[in-house]
């Protein structure tokens, strides 16, 4: 008896759970506006990148790595925030709370996974310009610039990310809904942004 009570409230449980945050209806209505943002965020970026024709005539090669820097910082947020979404929802992360051991070790593996593959793409980038005849900046110029790009974004999306995943949810949101259109629409942004800087400066410099 005591083992089909148990069982008659984890299905309880469960339906409770399919009702609440997976249900067609849920997803949809918990999801949709967050895409419809994505769209909006990537025209935004088109913008900002459209703004940088100049930029990527005097620096050779570095049109090959924007989207690479573009898709990388989309590509690790959105894991780092499925991660978090998954703690959250086990009780391992209730706060923002950079002592949390769980937190922090997420945004440190996501941090060095940044740096590892900003310099990869910056090697690559000059190494297919150079192949394909597109010309190059520099091996030095482009792992600059797709490094302080990858690790600026990378530095401003982990904290947008933590804030996400816990607002989200305290706020009855599916975290696996709200954070990973949000921080691609808002990654894709904040990488245009910070390539624009980094590319501003190597040509000061």
């Amino acid at each position: 008896m005591p083992h089909r009570e148990r069982d008659d409230t984890e299905s309880e449980y469960v339906g409770q759970y399919l009702g609440e945050y997976a249900s067609v209806s849920s997803i949809v209505k918990e999801a949709l506006p967050f895409e419809l943002i994505a769209v909006v965020g990537g025209i935004v970026s088109g913008v900002i990148l459209s703004g940088m024709t100049s930029e990527l005539e005097l620096i050779p090669g570095l049109i090959v790595i924007i989207p690479g820097v573009m898709g990388l910082r989309g590509n690790i947020s959105s894991t780092l925030g499925s991660r978090l979404g998954s703690a959250i929802h086990m009780g391992l992360i209730t706060r923002v709370n950079f002592r949390n051991s769980e937190l922090r070790n997420n945004i440190l593996s996501s941090m060095i996974l940044t740096i590892i593959i900003s310099v990869f793409l910056g090697i690559l980038g000059h190494c297919v310009s150079l192949l394909l005849g597109l010309g190059s900046a520099g091996l030095l110029k482009l792992v600059f610039i797709s490094l302080l790009s990858g690790f600026f974004s990378g530095l401003i999306l982990s904290y947008i990310s933590v804030l996400l995943a816990i607002g989200s949810f305290r706020f009855g949101f599916d975290p696996d809904n709200v954070v990973t259109p949000s921080v691609a629409t808002i990654g894709d942004i904040i990488s245009v942004t910070m390539i624009f800087i980094f590319a501003r400066l190597v040509l000061m410099i």
